[in-house]
């Protein structure tokens, strides 16, 4: 995806600049990752915003009315900007590029943890204090994803490492061995 970060890194790093220059930082990273989850969840939203036959007016009056009073004035403005430039269309790949460029800036590493069931606050923690020891950082966004088919255990990853310690794993190099 070099080239699409070639797209995106500029206005993920202007959205970066503007809000560490306010002390926003914080509020902008929590709303930019529930804006992420509306998107995600309302993919009507985002193919209207990306659609070539409404008009950048429509995009704006749309962002206007969903977005007005609900967001921080600076994320506002930057999804009007997107609106004008014709980049509302790679929005959730800016946003998603806004928030790695905080986590490197930040030395957050992000890991994911995927597991047969939803996991509780407790295992949840257990899970962030193994991470955080096999990645050598202080600092760790946890995403968590349910897999039923892992039957149980989980799988985490952070960067290149992956921590196999589901059921189904062990389930398939048990039958490997047997069959050797």
């Amino acid at each position: 995806m070099p080239l699409l970060n070639s797209v995106t890194t500029p206005y993920a790093e202007a959205l970066l600049q503007v809000v560490n220059e306010n002390s926003q930082t914080e509020e902008m990273v929590s709303e930019v990752k529930q804006l992420l989850e509306l998107l995600n969840d309302s993919p009507e939203l985002e193919k209207a915003l990306s659609s070539p036959i409404l008009e950048t007016e429509a995009k704006k009056k749309i962002i206007i009315e969903i977005f007005l009073n609900k967001v921080n004035s600076s994320l506002l403005n930057f999804l009007k900007l997107l609106a004008d430039r014709q980049r509302i269309g790679i929005l959730t790949s800016i946003l998603n590029r806004f928030l790695e460029i905080y986590r490197e800036n930040s030395n957050i590493a992000l890991a994911t943890v995927t597991s047969a069931v939803e996991l509780t606050d407790e295992q949840k923690g257990l899970i962030t204090q193994k991470i955080v020891n096999i990645a050598g950082t202080e600092k760790l966004e946890l995403v968590t994803k349910i897999d039923p088919s892992l039957i149980g255990g989980f799988v985490a990853s952070v960067g290149s490492k992956v921590i196999d310690a589901s059921l189904a794993s062990q389930i398939r190099k048990l039958g490997l061995s047997l069959s050797k």
